[in-house]
């Protein structure tokens, strides 16, 4: 079984969502589904395939966060040092034909938003950027073709999430 890094407050978020699918959400669903049995006829009852459709999707989604939150590795990025690319780090990269800056920052994937240069651990851009310097060249393959960037600096920032 994968352990799977993240934050704390993502830890806590999910470990909560789970508890209410499970302790409310659950109640709340099969109650509807026994109304909606009362009405009669189950094979012409669009009440009762709706409510056991929202049931199915609920099971699946608490299905994977007790995976999720059972392989959970919560990791405090502020207690390493940062002299390499790690779990937490934020990375200043250089293209080297253009000279634009980007900004990247390591998470699991559950933190993951590309948009907001918030990157998976297990993404292959960030598979090629752990352990790396600054100072050292990286190749990095993207939708627009392969670029070669230079690790500008490799920082500590505070992780804010969306």
């Amino acid at each position: 079984m994968q352990k799977e890094p993240m934050l704390e407050e993502t830890y806590r978020k999910l470990s909560e969502e789970l508890e209410q699918l499970k302790s409310v959400e659950r109640g709340v669903i099969a109650k509807v589904i026994d109304e909606a049995r009362e009405l009669g006829d189950l094979k012409e009852n669009a009440e009762y395939h709706a409510a056991k459709d929202k049931q199915g999707l609920m099971e699946a989604r608490i299905a994977e966060l007790t995976d999720v939150v059972g392989r959970a590795q919560v990791v405090d990025p502020s207690t390493f040092s940062h002299d390499r690319v790690s779990f937490g780090s934020t990375v200043v990269l250089v293209d080297q034909d253009t000279d634009e800056e980007v900004r990247y920052t390591i998470v699991g994937g559950q933190e993951s938003n590309p948009q907001s240069g918030l990157i998976s651990i297990q993404s292959p851009m960030a598979r090629v950027l752990i352990g790396k310097e600054e100072g050292d060249e990286v190749e990095l393959t993207l939708p627009s073709g392969k670029k070669t960037y230079d690790i500008e600096e490799i920082l500590y920032e505070e992780i804010t999430l969306g």
